[in-house]
């Protein structure tokens, strides 16, 4: 095979960039921005987010049959070339359609569900491209994981970007300034995807030995032990790492005030780009010097820690904002160890695959990742939603909502919106306070060591095992070689 050439290798990069600047507004914001700007009862706010969670569950599900649609798809463009800048541009106009349109009522809720649904099915069409694009460039182990590593640098700046700014913005002008913000990040989306696409060389594809059919796809999953190791325990995973982030913005108002809070979301978030940041630096030098088994075993007890000192901070630990952001730099800098593990375990699998049944399907095995995010996601937005209602924050949110739509109509202006909103949050109880944070340690500890307890047990596909198969892959092709 021959080597990576640099244009690749960056415009696959840095593609990654605008991908997931798009990602971390909606996935971040885009419930806050209903919370905190739209007039809902309770019961409006619980059917948005069942329709979140049904949305997200169907596009977990959608996103193998799109690995399927890819598989068997033949452009003269490539394999993987126009579903990436076809969902990228659709889903574009829909995150624009999202923070800008504003139905009321039953009217918004019903739109939001189209809505959701159409942009989880046009990300998917360019997610699963783009990840299945990444196994195909390289088999060789030091090549991906530096390509991970790269990738997920790129990554990190696409969402610290918008995570690191938007919660310092829009305090005070909420429904105006997440109009704006959805308009720039959708033309940052098309323009680093654009990238991808005009610069990326794609290999010859690789042909499955037939046309792969539903019932294939399940029969490749169902086949391989390690794939569905390392995909539930993805997806466990994923469902404990992003609850801090999709509870932090309400964890700060609650703690610190509407706009002080925004403020300190900053260094939050900061903490969120540099621990990520220097996770992925490190990470194939780390993946050289020791195995992927002590990597995990290092983040899990690093994690546990993390998060109970996040849990008695301001209780048993000092009020400190230093002390809280120095936690949080633990926590994601051992989430992103963790996860960049996980992702090349996942990827192994291809190759295991291979070896086994004598075919390669590196779209279908890759949307496996793309299912966990999925899946997990809809879980969160449910949890999410009980905490926020249980606990009494979501009738504080509506309160504060309120006032934002009225600096919309212009009959309030900003510092009046902020002291008004001040006023609402100091209303909530120490009970209600750590129930949300009880909420946003509990359930992470409990998935993330579930996932870890998985790997160990059943993962198997040492760096050992991979290179091995890997060689016996290459031996097998210089054969079929020399026969023809």
């Amino acid at each position: 095979m021959k080597p990576l050439d640099s244009r690749t290798k960056w415009s696959y990069c840095i593609g990654a960039t605008g991908r997931d600047m798009a990602y971390a507004l909606v996935s971040m914001y885009l419930l806050l921005y209903v919370q905190y700007t739209m007039s809902l009862t309770a019961a409006q706010f619980s059917v948005i987010t069942a329709c979140m969670v049904v949305c997200m569950v169907w596009d977990a599900v959608n996103d193998p049959m799109m690995g399927i649609l890819i598989e068997n798809s033949h452009f003269k463009w490539g394999k993987y070339k126009p579903w990436i800048f076809a969902g990228c541009l659709l889903n574009a106009l829909v995150i624009i359609a999202l923070f800008t349109l504003r139905p009321t009522g039953w009217g918004f809720v019903a739109f939001y569900g189209a809505g959701y649904l159409l942009w989880g099915m046009t990300y998917t069409m360019n997610d699963i491209a783009y990840w299945g694009m990444l196994p195909s460039l390289s088999s060789d182990a030091d090549v991906r994981n530096t390509l991970v590593t790269l990738m997920s640098v790129f990554i990190c700046v696409g969402q610290f970007s918008v995570a690191a700014v938007v919660p310092m913005i829009i305090a005070g002008s909420a429904v105006q300034t997440y109009r704006a913000v959805a308009l720039v990040v959708a033309l940052c989306f098309i323009a680093f995807q654009t990238l991808t696409v005009l610069g990326v060389r794609e290999r010859e594809r690789a042909e499955a030995a037939e046309r792969v059919t539903l019932g294939g796809m399940f029969r490749i999953f169902l086949r391989n032990d390690q794939l569905i190791a390392s995909g539930t325990g993805y997806l466990l995973f994923n469902v404990g790492q992003n609850l801090l982030f999709l509870f932090g913005v309400n964890f700060f108002y609650v703690e610190f005030g509407y706009a002080g809070g925004g403020d300190l979301v900053f260094w939050f978030t900061l903490m969120y780009g540099l621990g990520t940041l220097i996770s992925q630096a490190l990470f194939a030098s780390l993946s050289r010097r020791f195995s992927r088994a002590a990597l995990l075993r290092t983040a899990i007890v690093c994690l546990l820690a993390g998060y109970l000192a996040f849990l008695g901070f301001g209780y048993v630990l000092p009020r400190s904002v230093v002390l809280l952001n120095l936690i949080a730099f633990v926590i994601f800098f051992f989430q992103g160890l963790y996860n960049l593990v996980l992702l090349v375990m996942v990827n192994n699998t291809i190759e295991y695959d291979e070896l086994r049944f004598h075919e390669r399907h590196d779209s279908i095995i890759s949307a496996v990742r793309s299912f966990a995010v999925k899946l997990a996601s809809g879980i969160d937005q449910g949890l999410s939603t009980l905490v926020l209602i249980v606990s009494g924050v979501y009738a504080v949110s509506q309160r504060i909502g309120a006032l934002e739509t009225q600096a919309n109509e212009g009959t309030l202006d900003k510092a009046s919106v902020l002291e008004q909103a001040d006023a609402c949050i100091a209303q909530v109880g120490s009970g209600q306070a750590f129930a949300l944070r009880f909420g946003m340690v509990l359930i992470p500890v409990v998935t993330i060591l579930a996932s870890y307890l998985l790997l160990r047990r059943k993962y198997t596909l040492t760096e050992e095992a991979y290179d091995e198969i890997v060689r016996r892959l290459r031996e097998k092709k210089k054969a079929e070689a020399s026969d023809q």
